[in-house]
């Protein structure tokens, strides 16, 4: 029972809450799981800090990760205590860098009022670079010099400091080189990008003892949010600002780091013990947002992982729904599901905001934003744009706009310099000038001028190429299925092969989508069918109200939580997704599964998982199966079920399992018939290998023959001539 003079902000904590508040005596690390209050945690262990007189404020730092969450930080702390918390430094790990850089900016040859640059700024700077070094910005993009520049910032590392672990392929091997280049521009404009923030700071410590020493000596008091998302860099300046009080406070979950593609460090907190000798470790398990079903079902999946230091969340809450694992035919079918189960619930008076569709990849919600517009269900896709919005994908449409309509002037003026052909501003202009005169669409007019020496020889030879290739590409109109000419136009543009060669994070992701837009395109008779279609959704992209379903992916939805969530594409090379795995190996396969977790953790009072026997991905049918996440729910939580006639009957332990073997066609909505003959689908339950082992050779009706490579459980890696792929046992036979 709480002690009668006990400041009112303890009231209400659980006991390992208010353990977290009160240890303010050394190295403390804070293991809260999802829903675990942590934010009251923090917030409240500030105000005890200040409450009990052990700093004043401006003798503790808090560290953030978004502006956001610094304000929340604040205000919730002056609401505790009563007062401003005016000078405290509560920021993000940059805002607090720049406050610290800004006192001490001649230490690194920069003046106080320097430059801040956003990321086009950065982007053009290192075009100029490039340029300075006679560099072909087309094979090599300035795009990824910034991401390996991004990388090594990151970890902490100025030019000198790279070592032979750390370099990274780029123009001939000139990277270094051009990074520090680069550095020296900035210096030159008296501007600093984000990653030196703090890794200029982390020069002025580690060259000038005495100033770090003087923030060492004021920071009483230094509590992280979300560290398991910090990077390297952010990890070294925390650690020697430490090294003062020692009274550093870590809170964080190594089951939700999921952001090792920008950086973060899972190692930061696994180590923390290691680190700060004699920390106190404390794990809030008593999870306030989900059911009993869905925690129990999380800690499973989560407990694959090795690397992690392990806890296990558990509510007072009742047990609810189980968690609900649906396996369907297609894509197509998966999202007609999700869509029904959505109309029940709204009918149910659900509010269709506390409703979100969680997906591993961009690509994945055409097919949900198809479906949701034909039934007229509100939604809005989070933290990016809806498909047809992306900017691939309007450009992948102009270039079809043109091939079906030579008049569109619109579109032709939005790809004829993408990529970049050498036809500019002035050419254009001339352009536009001849089509005025004439009384012609740019098309016809840009036609007559390439005629004349009107335009430079080079913008000529250019501007010729396209429109012969126009030319070309429309002739093939009545012949070619049009999603085979929608990627010829794609490929023959140059349009693919420019984010093949871009470097940055996100161009693999626009490359699915372009797969995807083409898939699209297979599923209409005809290229203006679809053109048409394409016209009516971006019409109806403004839906009237706030109530909307959410769909976004699993890494946008950390953080957030919602009354149901659906978590469709559960299949393998999905999810875990397979660039991931390629890149990273086992380390990427847990962070894969630790988004698995998060998206679990993200319902408060059901989730259902869904997985298709067949996704069309990158306009191939491919046969899917279940991701290996899917047998690590464990069967006291979930709820398996497959649709009539395609898995079977349900079952109380094992998942029937469907695999087809199919002839992919360029126009099929749905995978075809084989030699006249229905779908042939085997079902069975999961069982052992079968007596199949690495080295044996086997046919497949659709790979042909092949030899394993490896066995885990009732999956098989075979190497067949057309590649690697991951079958189940069950659809082989012996060679």
């Amino acid at each position: 029972m709480s002690a009668p003079d006990e400041p009112p902000y303890l009231k209400g904590l659980n006991p390992k809450q208010r353990q977290a508040v009160e240890a303010l005596d050394g190295p403390v690390l804070v293991l809260a799981g999802a829903g675990t209050g942590k934010t009251r945690v923090l917030t409240t262990r500030l105000a005890h800090i200040l409450f009990t007189g052990r700093a004043w404020p401006s003798q503790i730092l808090a560290v953030t990760f978004t502006n956001r969450a610094a304000r929340d930080m604040k205000e919730r702390v002056e609401a505790l205590i009563g007062r401003s918390t005016e000078s405290m430094w509560i920021g993000t790990f940059h805002a607090i860098g720049a406050r610290i850089l800004r006192r001490h900016a001649e230490l690194v040859g920069l003046k106080s009022n320097f430059t801040i640059l956003d990321a086009d700024d950065q982007l053009r700077l290192g075009k100029q670079v490039l340029e300075a070094a006679n560099i072909d910005e087309k094979r090599w993009p300035a795009r990824g010099l910034m991401a390996i520049i991004d990388f090594w910032k990151n970890r902490g590392l100025i030019p000198d400091k790279i070592t032979a672990g750390e370099k990274r392929e780029f123009a001939n091997g000139q990277s270094i080189e051009l990074y520090r280049h680069y550095r020296d521009r900035l210096k030159a404009l008296n501007a600093a990008d984000f990653g030196d923030l703090l890794l200029h700071c982390l020069t002025i410590f580690t060259s000038r003892p005495d100033v770090l020493a003087e923030y060492q000596r004021r920071f009483k008091y230094i509590l992280v949010d979300e560290y398991q998302d910090s990077n390297v860099a952010q990890y070294l300046w925390l650690r020697l600002l430490a090294q003062g009080s020692h009274n550093i406070c870590c809170v964080g979950d190594d089951d939700q780091s999921i952001y090792g593609w920008r950086g973060a460090e899972v190692g930061n907190i696994l180590r923390f013990e290691t680190d700060f000798p004699g920390a106190t470790v404390i794990r809030l398990e008593q999870n306030y947002r989900s059911t009993k079903h869905i925690l129990g079902a999380a800690s499973d999946l989560i407990a694959c992982n090795a690397g992690r230091l392990g806890k296990t969340l558990w509510t007072e809450s009742d047990g609810g729904e189980k968690i609900r694992v649906r396996g369907v035919w297609d894509g197509e079918e998966e999202a007609r599901f999700v869509a029904d189960e959505i109309e029940a619930l709204q009918r149910r008076r659900h509010a269709l905001s506390q409703i979100a569709i969680l997906v591993r990849a961009g690509f994945q919600t055409r097919e949900f934003e198809e479906r949701f517009l034909n039934l007229g269900i509100p939604y809005r896709v989070v933290g990016g744009l809806r498909f047809y919005e992306r900017q691939e994908i309007r450009d992948g449409i102009a270039y079809l706009r043109v091939l079906a309509q030579p008049d569109d002037d619109l579109a032709f003026e939005r790809i004829v310099n993408v990529p970049k052909r050498g036809i500019g501003e002035a050419t254009m202009q001339a352009v536009h000038k001849a089509a005025r005169a004439a009384g012609l669409p740019l098309i016809q007019a840009a036609k007559a001028l390439i005629e004349t020496d009107e335009i430079k020889a080079h913008a000529r030879r250019s501007l010729t190429q396209l429109l012969e290739n126009f030319d070309r590409w429309r002739a093939k109109l009545p012949e070619m299925p049009h999603a085979e000419l929608a990627e010829l136009v794609l490929d023959e543009s140059g349009y693919t092969a420019m984010w093949q060669n871009d470097k940055s994070p996100d161009a693999p992701g626009r490359l699915e989508n372009l797969k995807e837009l083409v898939a699209a395109i297979a599923e209409f008779e005809s290229l203006p069918g679809f053109l048409e279609h394409v016209s009516l959704v971006m019409e109806n992209t403004e839906t009237a109200g706030a109530d909307m379903v959410n769909i976004m992916t699993l890494h946008s939805a950390k953080g957030l939580e919602f009354d149901t969530v659906f978590l469709p594409g559960w299949e393998e090379q999905l999810f875990p997704h397979q660039r991931a795995l390629d890149e990273g190996g086992v380390k990427s396969l847990e962070e894969e599964r630790r988004l698995a977790y998060v998206g679990l953790t993200r319902a408060r009072h059901r989730a259902i998982v869904s997985f298709a026997a067949n996704r069309r991905m990158y306009d191939t049918w491919q046969s899917a199966i279940p991701s290996r996440f899917v047998d690590e729910l464990p069967e006291a939580h979930v709820e398996r079920m497959s649709d009539p006639g395609l898995y079977g009957a349900e079952t109380p332990s094992g998942m029937a399992e469907a695999q087809v073997a199919f002839v992919p066609g360029p126009r099929s909505r749905r995978p075809p018939v084989i030699e006249g003959r229905a779908y042939r689908v085997s079902e069975r339950k999961r069982k052992s290998s079968g007596g199949f082992k690495a080295g044996d050779e086997v046919f497949h009706q659709k790979f042909g023959y092949g030899k394993i490579r490896a066995v885990e459980g009732d999956k098989l890696e075979i190497a067949f001539s057309t590649g690697v792929k991951k079958v189940l046992d069950s659809f082989v036979e012996r060679a």
